[in-house]
Order: structure tokens, then sequence, then C-alpha cells
């Protein structure tokens, strides 16, 4: 699935349940994790014990792990080295419902989602996170943008390594448009809309030969994919960002936000080449 993984730590809780769950993946696999301490030019320098102790949580594993330092601003260090040393994922922990971790999360995380060429695994460090490896239900929110459909191919690759099945879920969020009668015209394009949006998605499984299940769900964008994916007890959710210009429509700023700082589940971000955009 991954050859090399990379994860930014600043020794704090969450920092430490991404260093673990990564050395479980990378154990499991057998690849290497790359363990990353970027270090303030202007503050104390205390990244030999930190990496020290970030290796002892990723080597209980028995993972392969290679710690490096770096001076500079967290977002660039990060993405450079992840480009200069072959990283094809970026495993990093978010603090949840109270904020963010003080490297890890808020803008340095949120532009390495928007911004990393390779899969982004966000996973939160509360003890109510199902962190599990292989992963055998796997959940992708689509909404038929270039972007969904890049997460459900990751989605559906990592379901043919490991056997997994794919769950495709379709919301329609009546909230903006605010319908609230069922026999409104527009919610009824919208469940066509989502229907097809899942029906596709369903073809191009079946194309994959993995089993798959699809759904259309009604209300709030993040909460009924968070309701979703604790229902059927999911152990990855995969969502497609747009990069720079912003965050998928269907999993637009805020939600997805939400989505990372709030689901029990780890949180696969994929973002759709140039290519790709251009296509859409």
């Amino acid at each position: 699935m991954f050859e090399r993984i990379l994860v930014p730590t600043d020794g704090s809780g969450p920092a430490n349940a991404a260093l673990e769950y990564a050395g479980e993946i990378a154990a499991e696999e057998q690849v290497t994790v790359h363990v990353l301490h970027v270090v303030d030019p202007d503050e104390e320098d205390d990244a030999d014990e930190l990496l020290a102790e970030s290796r002892e949580w990723a080597g209980g594993t028995d993972a392969t792990v290679i710690d490096e330092k770096r001076t500079g601003e967290p977002r660039k260090a990060i993405l450079e080295y992840a480009a200069n040393n072959g990283i094809d994922a970026i495993v990093m922990g978010t603090r949840g419902r109270r904020g963010v971790g003080r490297l890890l999360l808020g803008s340095v995380t949120e532009s390495v989602v928007r911004d990393a060429t390779v899969p982004v695994l966000v996973v939160r460090g509360a003890s109510e996170v199902k962190r599990r490896y292989p992963f055998e239900t796997i959940l992708v929110p689509t909404d038929g943008s270039v972007h969904a459909e890049v997460a459900l191919e990751r989605a559906l690759a990592i379901a043919r390594h490991d056997d997994a099945t794919v769950h495709v879920l379709s919301v329609v969020d009546v909230t903006p448009a605010a319908i609230d009668d069922r026999n409104d015209l527009r919610l009824e394009r919208l469940e066509n809309y989502a229907r097809d949006v899942v029906d596709d998605a369903i073809a191009a499984a079946e194309k994959s030969s993995v089993d798959t299940v699809s759904t259309v769900q009604y209300g709030s964008i993040d909460k009924q994919i968070r309701t979703y994916a604790d229902e059927i007890d999911a152990d990855l959710i995969v969502m497609g960002t747009h990069g720079r210009s912003g965050l998928d429509r269907l999993l637009l700023g805020s939600a997805t936000e939400r989505v990372l700082r709030t689901a029990k589940t780890p949180v696969l971000t994929v973002r759709a080449s140039t290519d790709d955009r251009a296509a859409d």
C-alpha cells in the first residue's frame, strides 16, 4: 500500500498516537517510518530527546524507523522532506474537539492536507478512536467530482490490498437550500444526482472486483459522515481535496475540518493531481 511513511512529531499525545498507528501499519507491511521533528530556530532545541522518545513509540511495533531533524517553518519542512525522500504517505495526529496540536494541527495540518501531493492520514489521539489495521471496512463520501473519484480510486486500491469492503456515501445536504418539504422539486433533483453519483461509484468498484455498498443519507454532511462511519464500524474514511483552490465542494471547509477533528475513525485525504483537476 505504502512504502515510506512520514510522521511529523512534536512530542504531543496526538503525535504519539499517529506514530504508534504508523508503526503498526509499517510493521504489518514491512515498510519504513520516517519520524520528522521540525525545530523552530527561535526556540530551545530538544529534538534529540523528542526523537528518541518518538523512535520508541514507532519502533515498539517492530517497524523500521528513520528519525530526522529539520530547522524552519513546519509546513514547508514537512512537504520538502516528503518530496525529497520518496515519501508516499504522511500520518499526522490531531487533538480533536478542543483544538489542535501546537505543531501538527490548525493551520499546519490544514496546509499539509491541502498542499501535499501524497495522501495524508489524519488520526485523533482520543481513546475513543478506532485505529485498526489491516482495514476491513472503508468509507468514501462522494459528490461525483474528480476529487471524489480520485479518493475512490485510492480506497479501491487499499480495499484490494486488504480484501476490504468499500462503502460509498452521498449526502443530500438540504440545509443550504432551506429545503424542509420532502415534496420539494429541488430535493428530488438533489436525490437523483446523489443516486447517480453512488451508482457510478459502484460501477467503478465492480470493475475492480471490490465488494461495495452504496447509500444516500440526508442532513449535515459532516454529521452524516461520522454517523454512518460509526454505524458500519469503519476502519478508514477516504476523502478527496482540491488542493490550493480549496476543499472538495461536497466536503468543503468547516465540514472537512470537523470530520478530521471529531471522527472516531482515521481519515485519509487524497489530493487530485493538476491533470485530474484540468479534466474535471
